[in-house]
């Protein structure tokens, strides 16, 4: 597995849990709006923590400070050690949240099935037949979909998430994904970044911001569907 990076601690990213972040590099979608483009083609630099015995080494002095460990990316189901990482960071005593696209459901199924998770975020990018060509080429709704159900009808706990941004989102899609997850247990909406993207000539040739007005908009269509919806 390629570690792209490492965050010793964070107070955002595990919902009510101090933790620290392992970065994965290589993804299988390639969004315009990506906050972590080097990660993207499997590209990486080595740090001192590209060793994963060091990121072991770091849980192991740090669980008096700690409460959990996010594996994000890029994309942590592409890759085969994702299982292990899962196991080892467990074994030595915290909760993990993987953060995922959704795009490789029999991955998210074992990852539940072997209890090797304690919290998924899925992000949903845009009404799930929208996928391509933005998204990915030939992206299959069907993985999605699966991924979408495993993640709600397991007892983990979850999140899904979508960032806000055009011409990917519109109030109209807000309520269809909303009522496709209809009853999920928390619904994400993020703002958009534009600082560090990994298309930045998408982003001149088209008007794509939403105002927090029209965030708050947004919120209000989802809100009825879901069982919590907020804003990040």
């Amino acid at each position: 597995m390629k570690i792209g990076g490492f965050q010793k601690s964070s107070l955002i990213d595990y919902p009510d849990k101090i933790c620290c972040i392992i970065f994965v590099s290589g993804c299988n979608f390639h969004c315009p709006y990506c906050h972590n483009p080097e990660l993207i083609n499997g590209n990486y630099h080595s740090t001192p923590y590209s060793d994963e015995n060091l990121i072991f080494e770091f849980l192991e002095k740090r669980k008096s400070m700690l409460d959990g460990v996010v594996i994000t990316g890029g994309e942590p189901t592409l890759y085969e050690e994702i299982f292990e990482l899962c196991h080892i960071i467990k074994k030595i005593g915290y909760p993990v949240k993987i953060d995922t696209n959704g795009s490789r459901p029999n991955v998210v199924k074992k990852l539940i099935e072997e209890d090797l998770v304690d919290y998924i975020a899925m992000d949903i990018k845009t009404t799930l037949s929208n996928y391509s060509p933005l998204i990915q080429e030939n992206c299959n709704p069907e993985d999605l979909m699966s991924s979408i159900r495993l993640i709600m009808d397991s007892k983990k706990d979850y999140e899904f998430r979508t960032t806000c941004v055009k011409p990917l989102v519109s109030l109209e899609i807000i309520e269809e994904i909303s009522i496709f997850i209809m009853g999920a247990r928390l619904y994400t909406l993020q703002g958009f970044n534009d600082t560090k993207v990994l298309n930045p000539d998408f982003f001149q040739e088209n008007e794509v911001d939403y105002t927090g007005e029209d965030l708050e908009d947004m919120l209000d269509i989802a809100k009825p569907w879901v069982r919590q919806c907020l804003i990040r």
